[in-house]
């Protein structure tokens, strides 16, 4: 009991705290197109247009689970943070169910679930990373609004379903179809994270030893999930297959200080060795091996965006270690085991201490976990007394990445985006406004070309001021200003 009352306590704090940081829901990242793709399906459900600029093209954030949050939104009026912090509750009680049940595939001792848990959360490394998909306490901690989050606790229920359909234990033929669906429906959430579920479950039902009568009932299913990834309206699907090369810029960084992210990582390495020398089989190590393979493969040829799909080796390696602290036969081996997963548990705790200021607030951490704490955005809800919904701002880039949350558009996008096909002319349109001595006639023509209402500046050091076709109407943090367009 005493083994078990440990973990579950661990998990229930951590898990308490990540409910808290929904409140506050910190903003850095990719919040703000998650709101802004919201905002638009709650005022157009079915053409919502793209999330962050002014033109009619699809978008892969309209996923069955953004269509969804759009409804909710639109059916009861709350805002769209409101509706992200339900979200954001739901997919946590995803993920932490999925995990429940998928250790439980592997250990029917009650203390894997929970171990499995903390070990997902903290099992990292002592430098702060944070990245959608990755499940590590600090970026969950600023993530956990992101569909990767539904999209992640929904590939462990797969998993789970998968494990049962290839042992005969789920209920008659109907799993298969409900897995390729299931699987369709990860992919269209977070496609990164569907190819993570897919990894996963290619590992499931190889270790299993299938015969030819399940690879042909898994067959089927994938074929009905290729359906429903077809039949997808918001966007097409396997359009996306040839967007990688357009991403591997952003991507690059996730090839970079690996051994500081996740050196605690190794403990759950060992583990792996363990279970292979017993199993050459075992689903963890084909887990491991695949999403290893693919991520290494991406650092020597240079596709960086492949780097998202290292969760696949990461998680195999931090269940393992989690299992085998309570599955080990002997009680010596088992109590080593718990050791150095609970040295390793502390250390990755007190790497990733700084998310307690995402709930109580900088100035009461002490002075050695404050400098492990990351200040999130202010946000641009300043502009709002102003700026009103489907109004088109000039900003640059970092603005752009946060004013389309409360219903603006912008003229570039603030990320990538493979459907649009003039994004570089809106990029280079960017540049030349704020471009020093830009003659007024060419901004101009900038701003009729693209509906410009209100642009956003630096202040008195960004070239704005004193030009007459501009207006200041307001200031925000920062010596931010809102000028308005006098024409």
């Amino acid at each position: 009991m005493t083994r078990t009352a440990l973990p579950l306590t661990g998990a229930a704090l951590v898990l308490i705290l990540l409910v808290l940081v929904t409140v506050r829901l910190p903003w850095i990242g990719d919040l703000g197109i998650h709101a802004a793709t919201v905002e638009r399906l709650r005022h157009r459900l079915l053409d919502p247009g793209n999330p962050l600029v002014d033109a009619d093209t699809p978008s892969p954030y309209y996923s069955p689970w953004t269509v969804l949050l759009g409804w909710v939104a639109k059916a009861t009026g709350l805002s769209v943070f409101a509706v992200l912090r339900i979200g954001a509750l739901a997919a946590l009680a995803v993920l932490v169910t999925g995990v429940w049940r998928y250790a439980r595939t592997l250990s029917a001792r009650p203390a894997a679930p929970p171990l499995a848990l903390l070990s997902l959360l903290l099992l990292w490394g002592t430098t702060q990373f944070s990245w959608s998909g990755f499940l590590g306490l600090h970026s969950l901690a600023l993530t956990v609004a992101y569909p990767s989050v539904l999209a992640l606790g929904l590939a462990f229920h797969l998993w789970t379903w998968l494990a049962r359909a290839v042992r005969g234990a789920a209920a008659g033929w109907r799993s298969w179809p409900g897995c390729g669906v299931l699987w369709a429906v990860i992919l269209l959430v977070h496609q990164f994270s569907g190819v993570v579920a897919s990894l996963g479950a290619l590992a499931v039902v190889c270790s299993a030893r299938a015969g030819w009568g399940v690879w042909g009932r898994l067959g089927a299913g994938a074929a009905l999930g290729v359906v429903v990834l077809w039949a997808w309206p918001y966007y097409d699907f396997f359009a996306l297959l040839g967007a990688g090369d357009g991403m591997d810029a952003v991507h690059r960084s996730l090839y970079r200080d690996l051994f500081g992210r996740y050196w605690l990582v190794l403990v759950g390495v060992a583990a792996l060795g363990v279970r292979w020398w017993r199993d050459r089989r075992d689903v963890l190590v084909l887990f491991f091996a695949l999403g290893a393979v693919v991520f290494a493969a991406g650092g020597v040829s240079g596709h960086w965006s492949w780097g998202r799909v290292l969760p696949a080796a990461l998680i195999p390696a931090q269940l393992a270690v989690a299992v085998e602290a309570v599955e080990s036969r002997r009680r010596a081996v088992r109590a080593v085991w718990s050791a150095v997963l609970g040295v390793a548990l502390v250390v990755g705790a007190w790497g990733q201490a700084g998310v307690l200021g995402y709930v109580v607030g900088r100035g009461v951490l002490p002075g050695v976990v404050e400098e492990k704490y990351r200040e999130p955005w202010e946000g641009y809800g300043w502009i709002t007394r102003w700026v009103g919904y489907g109004d088109v701002v000039m900003a640059r880039k970092f603005p752009a990445r946060q004013i389309p949350a409360y219903g603006a558009y912008t003229v570039a996008p603030g990320y990538p985006d493979f459907f649009l096909a003039d994004e570089a002319e809106r990029a280079a349109a960017v540049r030349a406004y704020f471009s020093a001595g830009v003659a007024g006639s060419v901004r101009r023509g900038i701003e009729r070309e693209y509906g410009v209402r209100w642009v956003v500046g630096r202040g008195d050091g960004d070239g704005l001021r004193g030009d007459p076709g501009l207006r200041l109407v307001g200031r925000g943090p920062g010596g931010e200003v809102l000028y308005a367009v006098a024409g």
